[in-house]
């Protein structure tokens, strides 16, 4: 439908909504945004459905390159547990726990978001749009937020009882790959969920001054950045090789590989300023020195796979410590 049939067909809401707008000084993506909310007649039904779908779209749109990767052998030499690749099965057990959590979970909330984004001052249905200049700090701003409330909780996961029955369903895949970014208990999910709408509430309620649109930036950057970090895959052109304090697959594999270390998401740094890091640290050099070794490619590998059975070994003890809360004996 045209942006002007759709406006003909729905005057009364559009006079309502858009009445005051100059619409001729809008661009094509503000006149579509308009469109889809007097198409649909309902701001909060119209916020919630595109939502939803913004998020199942990024989402699965994101995994799909993913799962393509890890079907293609030649990818292996870049893959950082190169002897799991995950099976058609585990994948498919994966959508089914992610489809879960996002509608018993998400899509109930997402229709709360609208009233709640509202009631706290955040533009939604609203045109024009924000200048870049006016989103990117505030996206910085909700990266860093939710980084810094996810090295908190993601720690707290890791203890007792939050353990044993929410965090240990993400930690099924000691390899992780792109669909188990959102592999969780649906309480992890609304946990840790916390984190990425908290932000753009807190801002928005301080500031009185937030767009739904630099809201949805956001979200697709940090599930961009959610499913790469559980990839598997360290190219030479992924981001952490560009921004050294970019946490990126590399970082968070080893998370899951040897269960401690590495609690952020986005971001290096808190896992190096309280030294939640330093099993990692010591590993990298490890690896670091395998590679000065003047040994052929089939011999590195060896090594490689060596030390990474062993870091994982000593993972399982770490997961059955944080488990029952009993500190494995040394041998």
């Amino acid at each position: 439908m045209s942006f002007n049939a759709t406006v003909g067909a729905s005057a009364p809401l559009y006079e309502t909504l858009y009445g005051s707008t100059d619409m001729a000084s809008l661009s094509w993506a503000e006149k579509q945004w308009v469109a889809w909310y007097i198409w649909v007649g309902n701001p909060v039904i119209a916020t919630g459905l595109m939502s939803f779908l913004l998020h199942e779209v990024v989402y699965f749109g994101r995994c799909i390159p993913w799962i393509i990767v890890d079907s293609i052998p030649y990818f292996r030499k870049w893959k950082l547990q190169p002897a799991k690749i995950p099976t058609p099965g585990e994948q498919w057990e994966c959508t089914k726990q992610v489809l879960l959590s996002h509608f018993t979970i998400e899509l109930p909330t997402i229709w709360l978001f609208h009233p709640l984004a509202e009631s706290l001052g955040m533009s939604t249905h609203h045109v024009p749009f924000p200048s870049w200049k006016v989103m990117a700090p505030q996206v910085f701003f909700f990266f860093f937020f939710e980084d810094f409330f996810h090295f908190l909780a993601h720690q707290a996961l890791h203890t007792g009882l939050l353990y044993k029955h929410i965090h240990k369903i993400h930690h099924k895949y000691s390899a992780p790959f792109g669909l188990a970014a959102e592999y969780a208990h649906p309480a992890e999910v609304a946990i840790l969920g916390t984190g990425t709408i908290a932000g753009p509430l807190l801002y928005c309620y301080f500031t009185q001054n937030l767009h739904i649109l630099t809201v949805y930036i956001w979200i697709t950057l940090r599930l961009f950045q959610a499913i790469d970090a559980h990839s598997g895959y360290d190219f030479p052109w992924s981001l952490q090789h560009i921004l050294p304090f970019w946490s990126g697959a590399d970082h968070h594999d080893f998370h899951h590989m040897a269960f401690t270390n590495n609690f952020s998401t986005s971001f290096r740094w808190w896992d190096r300023i309280f030294g939640t890091d330093e099993k990692y640290r010591q590993y990298r050099e490890r690896v670091k020195a395998m590679k000065k070794k003047n040994v052929d490619k089939e011999e590195f590998a060896k090594l490689e796979q060596k030390l990474l059975e062993q870091v994982e070994r000593e993972g399982i003890v770490a997961e059955r410590e944080a488990e029952t809360g009993v500190k494995a004996k040394s041998q």
